[in-house]
């Protein structure tokens, strides 16, 4: 049994050198990470319409959406529009994390390559919605319709 254990399964400097290796890969990946070496971003279409939005808590769970000027632009009841309001915990969890709340209207706009977007100035944060696919995008597509009508 002793005679088992008496020889290193791998040489030391296999060990060292192995240890090198997920250092330097960590490093780079590092780097990579905090200077966006390699990152791929889609270039900025200008906006053909947008709607400024602001979205609030509703009574029995519900969402409100309004114009920045505090008209009606739709009203979701509990259990309704799921993805629009898993877009906006996401927002909500950025705002609260930097202590704003919700007066800030956001933007929804349409852009010129086609694309629907949500962004929030309040933090910078911005989700393409086309991306998701036409039933789920169609949701905010009908509010900036709807918003479109007021004017």
């Amino acid at each position: 049994m002793s005679e088992l254990f008496a020889h290193a399964p791998f040489p030391r400097r296999a060990v060292h050198a192995g240890f090198a290796l997920v250092g330097l890969a960590t490093l780079f990946a590092g780097v990579a990470r905090f200077t966006d070496v390699g990152a791929t971003r889609l270039p900025a279409s200008p906006a053909l319409e947008s709607r400024q939005l602001v979205f609030l808590d509703a009574p029995q769970g519900g969402v409100r959406v309004e114009s920045a000027d505090g008209a009606l632009v739709a009203e979701y009841a509990a259990g309704e529009g799921g993805f629009l309001r898993g877009v906006l915990r996401g927002f909500a969890r950025d705002r609260r994390a930097q202590d704003m709340g919700p007066q800030t209207p956001f933007v929804l706009a349409r852009r010129a390559d086609g694309r629907l977007s949500l962004t929030d100035p309040a933090t910078g944060r911005a989700v393409e919605l086309t991306a998701f696919g036409p039933t789920n995008s169609g949701l905010f597509e009908g509010l900036l319709i709807q918003g479109k009508a007021q004017r």
